[in-house]
């Protein structure tokens, strides 16, 4: 990756995130892989893949679970359906004519 296109991907994710503290560090490997910082804290990685002249940006976030919160002692919750919601329309009235 360019260091240009590291300035870009970052304000990228600057505005994205709402954060002014996360930065690209390039890698250390010749894989055009760089470091994704939040302050001094590393949070993923970003690849950089061109595709028949198309060139997009990968972030990749790894959560570890013994980083995650503990949720408070409730009843679980379902997992939302898949299933699309149908939500019917109502007519508009008519108004009668005098």
């Amino acid at each position: 990756m360019t260091r240009s296109e590291l300035n870009r991907v970052q304000i990228y994710l600057r505005k994205t995130f709402g954060h002014p503290e996360v930065t690209l560090k390039p890698g250390r490997t010749r894989d055009g892989m760089a470091e994704v910082m939040l302050g001094d804290e590393f949070i993923g990685t970003l690849h950089r893949d061109e595709d028949e002249g198309e060139v997009s940006f990968t972030f990749t976030m790894s959560i570890l679970e013994e980083d995650l919160p503990e949720l408070p002692n409730m009843a679980p919750q379902p997992v939302a359906s898949a299933r699309p919601v149908v939500v019917e329309q109502k007519r508009p009235r008519r108004v009668a004519k005098s």
